[in-house]
């Protein structure tokens, strides 16, 4: 909490990039590589700080890429190749990763992934993967990454650390594409306002916030798509800790008003 020249306080955030990091291999310590580009940088991550990390790092440490060489596309993806014009080959592990298709329009596919998530190709994506030809999926299970990488973290730093795993979505409605939380461990996603008082006095009856969005958005500003800094670190939020993950984010289908 900083001040103004007025002595007023004043709420305020930081949002830093860690630069530096090497190519993610599989099998690669994820969590030391930080903690070690921390230590030969001087980037000293403070009690209170959240990390957040894009899954194209953790899935290439995990070893979450696929050679599309080594895939035989069924005639269902055959079929649809004709009709979007992608790679046969791309369609048929985007249908591997989905659970179902939701729309499918020109050259786009919205998928519901195995893990729920409503995205443009099941989040399969050929960008930033070396070596060509090569695809990366989303980890089996984002919070159960995110979990490991907090308990990584803790050995490493000596304190809690909580962790955001983002991805890229697009939004119906609005143009332009926004990142948001596909695995969150150590502390809560959600902000619920429900039964408190605005300035007003009116009680809100509805408000809860995604707050591990919001940051995982915020932290694409020093992240960037071609800046290869793939961690960011969001200090001054005072989170609150908790052991549920990004599946509290998932609205039901009996409140889901759009499906």
């Amino acid at each position: 909490m900083e001040k103004s020249r007025s002595g007023r306080k004043i709420r305020s955030v930081q949002i830093l990039g860690l630069a530096g990091l090497p190519e993610i291999r599989p099998g690669d310590d994820l969590a030391a590589l930080i903690f070690n580009r921390c230590q030969a940088s001087g980037f000293l991550l403070e009690p209170g700080d959240i990390c957040i990390i894009t899954h194209k790092v953790v899935s290439k440490a995990e070893g979450a890429i696929l050679d599309l060489k080594t895939i035989h596309p069924s005639p269902f993806a055959v079929d649809l190749s004709r009709r979007l014009g992608k790679d046969p080959r791309l369609l048929e592990v985007i249908l591997r990763e989905s659970r179902r298709i939701v729309r499918m329009d020109r050259d786009i596919m919205i998928c519901e992934t195995k893990h729920g998530l409503i995205c443009a190709n099941a989040g399969v994506d050929q960008s930033n993967i070396p070596g060509g030809n090569r695809v990366s999926v989303l980890p089996a299970d984002p919070d159960r990454s995110a979990h490991r990488l907090v308990g990584r973290l803790r050995r490493l730093f000596k304190f809690h650390i909580p962790v955001i795993i983002t991805d890229t979505f697009g939004r119906p409605w609005r143009e332009g594409l926004t990142n948001v939380a596909i695995g969150v461990a150590g502390f809560d996603p959600l902000v619920d306002y429900r039964g408190e008082k605005d300035p007003c006095g009116y009680v809100l009856r509805k408000t809860i916030i995604a707050i591990a969005d919001e940051m995982a958005s915020a932290a694409e500003l020093v992240m960037g798509k071609t800046q290869r800094i793939p961690v960011a670190i969001l200090r001054g939020y005072p989170y609150r800790r908790a052991k549920m993950g990004s599946r509290a984010l998932l609205r039901s289908p009996e409140r889901d008003l759009f499906r």
